[in-house]
């Protein structure tokens, strides 16, 4: 019996003797079967292949946790330290020993938490191997691959895990799309770790919003709004995503720029053509 990880996408299913026939996160319209066909691998297999994970230190209490070579979507997952209190922000599908002992060196995992199914990755090995509670959003349990006791499903708008530490229902690109605000990060003026709820692009003075990247399928002008309401009642000024795109000052306006933007992209108020 086998916990199988699709590789496009990195999610880990219940255990099995056979892959499953598909993967649920791939097949709609948000994500993709690869072109070569629905594939699958297993965290032993991925060991002999030499994958390793890199921790990077970001800022004060901010590391960021990435595996070598891409595996996946190819998402950063962060490790927030906040007054003895450390949050894995979303997952990454690759976890070893190495990677296991160099976070407990920086005080382990207390707690994780989840902007959406595209990142749960091997969520419930990394709940297992700290023994810590993985909290996702009610709205997208129907997502869950891996079904476990350890797994938290929160309700409502907001849910503070520690003092200063909230996660957000904004909704989006998932139901239940969720981004993290740690107002003690960034010397006191606040980060916003977003996933790709909010996700910073190209040029980081700017970041878009989309119900699904990969296939280019945009959020209604209605969203978006409600997305820029919400979050200009948090404490942030920086943003960070889960591929390591940061907006490093006035991250607030930024979104709130890029949201009309945007609306007046849809709205053909934007340009003429």
């Amino acid at each position: 019996m086998f916990n199988f990880i699709c590789t496009t996408c990195g999610v880990q299913y219940n255990k099995s003797i056979d892959p499953p026939e598909y993967c649920t996160i791939c097949c709609e319209e948000r994500q993709y079967v690869s072109p070569i066909g629905q594939s699958w691998t297993t965290l032993q297999s991925m060991k002999d292949q030499n994958y390793q994970n890199i921790i990077r230190f970001e800022e004060e209490n901010l590391y960021s946790i990435v595996t070598s070579p891409k595996f996946g979507i190819g998402q950063t997952a962060y490790l927030i330290k906040n007054e003895g209190f450390n949050l894995l922000w979303d997952c990454i599908s690759y976890v070893d020993e190495k990677t296991i002992e160099e976070i407990k060196r920086l005080g382990g995992v207390n707690a994780i938490a989840l902007s959406h199914p595209h990142y749960y990755s091997s969520q419930i090995e990394w709940a297992e191997k700290f023994d810590v509670p993985v909290y996702i959003h009610e709205d997208d349990q129907e997502w869950i691959t891996r079904k476990s006791d350890k797994i938290i499903f929160w309700s409502g708008e907001m849910l503070e895990l520690n003092k200063g530490i909230e996660i957000h229902r904004l909704g989006g690109h998932f139901k239940g799309g969720a981004v993290l605000e740690w107002k003690a990060g960034n010397e006191q003026k606040g980060i916003l770790l977003t996933g790709d709820i909010i996700q910073v692009v190209a040029d980081p003075n700017w970041v878009s919003f989309m119900y699904s990247y990969p296939n280019l399928i945009p959020l209604p002008a209605k969203k978006v709004k409600e997305i820029s309401s919400a979050v200009e009642k948090l404490i942030f000024d920086r943003i960070y995503n889960a591929f390591h795109g940061i907006v490093k000052e006035n991250a607030k306006q930024v979104v709130y720029k890029s949201a009309k933007r945007y609306i007046e992209a849809l709205d053909g108020k934007l340009f003429d053509t």
